[in-house]
């Protein structure tokens, strides 16, 4: 039997708020999940294989890096939380309680919602823990002995073991989830429906599990389960070769983006497939989520991943972006008949833009640069009556462009329209920023003028907060892949 609310005390105002129509509106609920032991765990020669490019320091990313991030979301969703608690939060005796799941001191806030916590709601029903713990073990291939250990281990054991690999730091069980701190991966609100993901490697596949076992059981979503989607595989796709892209389905949430209530795009990339997108279009448009849909194909590169590596919104008229997909830098290349004729074969290196209508299906519009579909999304979805404009990765000079957008330059959160966060190691792009007549501030020093009253959340416009960024950096992913909205107020 599934857990009902009174199973699991949760407000009533919670219950009823899932809702993203926009990616720039202001932001009231999401889901992350904060770094665990597992990121400690994972070993040079296996940082590929999990989707890493290299080892973390994990106290490093926690106490001067990802704290941070909580403790702004706290101060932007939650404030009642956090307002005036700053010293006793951070003070050496505190242990870090206010970010762990789990300990008596844990923030539990309903808006800045830990998926930890909600996993470990979830296995306090005895039905859905002998589920989740089978379904787990048949994936990681354990043995009988681990499958009797992990299903007598209490709720908060197990959702921690389920994730970080380990009932205790000398014993592994199966590989962590290093990945999980990347939320937005796993689903994508999209107006009141919430489109599951397909991961396109196994080191994610154990997530994807978690979390629909979270989508469908826990009262969080309790109002939206008839509006669950699932991505459906191609008929018949396990007889066809392992590689072929007609047949294999995977999305990713970083592939996804809610620009307008009846617009959404959809990136074909190194992680999700035409087929998955295919699949998406049919899917979206039978339920009547949304009126449109633009397909972006971008090279299937490790430098791109997702199209949120490349551009995200700021401001209804304002758009981050990578130069390399602007209209100049396309027709540079065009231009040029040998790199021209090199591109036509070679389909998968270059950008291919084709938009939906749900009432003119057979009739799409193409577009020939990213540029011109976010102004046309700039003033025709969103009504924007300012010029569009756009800042650069690494203010569009190379190598810094390259560089930058490696380490995140274009893949920033919104807290609210023109108020957004990103690492503080992008200098140029940061400088592009300020030309473009944004305010820039380090999140110590906004946090501190929070606490003592000289800035109010509600009242910050235009202005890029820089986060510390040496260790999360590595791990190639910026704040709006560490975010998964629930709820975000209408434009």
């Amino acid at each position: 039997m599934s857990l009902t609310t009174k199973d699991v005390t949760m407000p009533s105002r919670i219950r009823h708020s899932i809702h993203v129509s926009s990616e720039i509106a202001p932001l009231r609920r999401l889901l992350v999940h904060s770094p665990d032991s597992g990121l400690g765990k994972v070993v040079p020669s296996k940082a590929q294989d999990w989707l890493f490019e290299d080892i973390v320091h994990l106290p490093t990313i926690r106490r001067g890096e990802y704290d941070h991030y909580i403790k702004l979301l706290m101060y932007f969703l939650d404030p009642d939380r956090i307002r005036g608690r700053l010293r006793e939060i951070d003070a050496p005796e505190a242990d870090r309680g206010f970010y762990k799941p789990g300990h008596p001191d844990f923030h539990a806030s309903d808006r800045v919602v830990e998926l930890q916590t909600l996993l470990t709601d979830i296995l306090q029903d005895e039905h859905i823990r002998l589920q989740l713990v089978s379904s787990v073990c048949a994936i990681e291939g354990c043995t009988f002995e681990t499958q009797q250990g992990l299903m007598s281990a209490a709720p908060v054991d197990l959702s921690k073991s389920f994730i970080t690999g380990s009932s205790d730091d000398d014993h592994m069980l199966f590989p962590p989830l290093p990945n999980f701190i990347f939320t937005r991966d796993i689903g994508i609100v999209i107006n009141d429906h919430i489109l599951l993901n397909r991961p396109a490697r196994k080191a994610r596949m154990r997530e994807a599990l978690i979390m629909k076992y979270i989508f469908f059981h826990h009262p969080l979503f309790e109002t939206c389960r008839d509006r669950i989607l699932e991505i459906p595989e191609t008929f018949r796709h396990f007889l066809l070769p392992k590689d072929s892209e007609e047949g294999n389905a995977t999305l990713e949430g970083g592939d996804v983006m809610v620009v307008a209530p009846g617009h959404l795009l959809i990136g074909v990339s190194e992680r999700t497939t035409l087929e998955a997108a295919h699949q998406a279009v049919n899917l979206l448009f039978d339920r009547n989520v949304v009126r449109k849909i633009t397909i972006i194909r971008i090279p299937k590169k490790r430098d791109y991943m997702h199209i949120d590596t490349v551009f995200t919104q700021v401001k209804k008229n304002v758009w981050v972006m990578l130069g390399h997909f602007s209209r100049k830098s396309i027709k540079r290349a065009y231009s040029d008949t040998v790199q021209r004729l090199l591109f036509e074969k070679k389909k998968d290196e270059k950008l291919d833009i084709i938009q939906f209508d749900r009432k003119s299906i057979s009739d799409p519009v193409h577009f020939n640069n990213l540029e011109d579909l976010l102004d046309d999304i700039s003033r025709n979805d969103l009504g924007s009556k300012e010029k569009t404009r756009f800042i650069y990765s690494g203010n569009n000079e190379f190598p810094y462009d390259a560089r930058e957008q490696w380490t995140d330059s274009c893949n920033l959160l919104a807290l609210r329209e023109g108020v957004v966060l990103g690492y503080d190691r992008n200098d140029r792009t940061t400088e592009a920023f300020r030309k473009n007549g944004f305010d820039v501030v380090d999140v110590q020093t906004l946090l501190k003028d929070f606490e003592a009253g000289r800035k109010d959340p509600e009242t910050l416009e235009d202005t890029l907060i820089l986060m510390p960024s040496a260790e999360l950096s590595r791990a190639r992913g910026g704040f709006h892949c560490m975010s998964m909205p629930l709820l975000r107020d209408t434009l």
